[in-house]
């Protein structure tokens, strides 16, 4: 999800006549951002039942993460499996643009060093 969402943004924001993919840093920005918040909201169910099995007292879920799942639809519903949101989004956004700005600046460097690999 993480790297499929961040191609797609890009190409997207791509105009017509430019090289694909060749994007401004404000649309690598945007384009990372969103790839961290498309990925999160993918993960972020897993994520959650991961942290209430590792949370709780030894022998709460015998069977492991289908207890959690079971005890999560039984006692909060499907919301409680993005509790949490709010937070990890407002952090996705800023983390992960910052991490392809730093994967495209790796990328530039790579393809100057050695530009025929």
């Amino acid at each position: 999800m993480y790297f499929m969402t961040y191609e797609w943004v890009k190409e997207f924001l791509t105009p017509a006549d430019q090289e694909k993919g060749k994007i401004g840093l404000l649309q690598t920005i945007f384009a990372g951002g969103m790839a961290g918040i498309c990925n999160w909201l993918v993960a972020m169910p897993a994520d959650v039942m991961k942290s209430r099995l590792q949370t709780a007292p030894e022998g709460t879920y015998p069977r492991g993460i289908r207890d959690v799942f079971a005890h999560l639809m039984k006692e909060e519903g499907p919301k409680a499996l993005y509790k949490g949101c709010a937070p990890v989004m407002l952090r996705a956004f800023p983390a992960n643009a910052a991490c392809f700005i730093g994967f495209e600046a790796c990328m530039k460097l790579l393809n100057w060093i050695a530009p025929n690999l």
